[in-house]
């Protein structure tokens, strides 16, 4: 029941195509933003769509996968966890960021077809 605990699930669009970044030691670390739409009726009736953007983070393997089938613009399915962070910017302020630790992803963008008939990779 721990893994209920702080668990998000997102479906949007990616914002950016994966920023992926190779630490010492070898790890990788992707990041990028993502884009959830969520449309209702205001009270005159008109329909109004409001955007939610995050920060998406994925280590390891995940990263790599991501970086090799997501691009900007395609829709995807990122299950993971929220945290919290801050740091000190360059002026000594104290900045805050809330970000999903992503841990799957599955792409819902279908695969496009090319000049000859056949599949392109993601």
């Amino acid at each position: 029941m721990n893994a209920l605990r702080n668990k998000v699930q997102l479906i949007g669009n990616l914002g950016m195509s994966p920023e992926v970044t190779e630490l010492e030691g070898g790890r990788k670390v992707a990041k990028f933003t993502l884009a959830t739409n969520e449309t209702y009726k205001n009270q005159s009736g008109e329909r109004v769509q409001n955007t939610n953007w995050h920060n998406i983070v994925a280590w390891g393997k995940t990263a790599e996968l991501m970086a090799e089938l997501l691009a900007k613009g395609k829709e995807v399915m990122v299950e993971g966890k929220l945290t919290n962070r801050s740091w000190d910017d360059k002026d000594g302020n104290k900045r805050y960021i809330t970000e999903v630790i992503a841990h799957e992803f599955l792409v819902l963008t279908p695969r496009e077809q090319d000049s000859n008939g056949g599949d392109v990779p993601f």
